[in-house]
């Protein structure tokens, strides 16, 4: 199975970092309100980026790293890496 780590802009410019198997789902999860209690309260989000992994506890170690980066390090991840788009 696929495991997707992935990263949302928020409206207010903050990031969010989070790991799914179901990545379409999660994305209506939180632009719908239902997803983390952090994205909530800045709707809308935009999925900026995203990486695939093989198994949820490789996934879910980079989800902890990234968590740890600062925003401008986010943000260079993002600008290096190529924007997911849903098909």
């Amino acid at each position: 199975m696929t495991h997707y780590v992935y990263i949302l802009r928020c409206s207010d410019d903050t990031y969010y970092t989070g790991s799914t198997m179901y990545l379409r789902r999660r994305l209506k999860e939180h632009l719908s309100g239902h997803g983390a209690k952090y994205v909530k309260g800045r709707l809308p989000v935009e999925l900026v980026y995203t990486e695939l992994y093989p198994t949820l506890s490789e996934a879910r170690r980079r989800e902890a790293r990234i968590k740890t980066m600062c925003h401008d390090e986010k943000t260079n991840l993002i600008e290096k890496g190529e924007r997911y788009r849903m098909r």
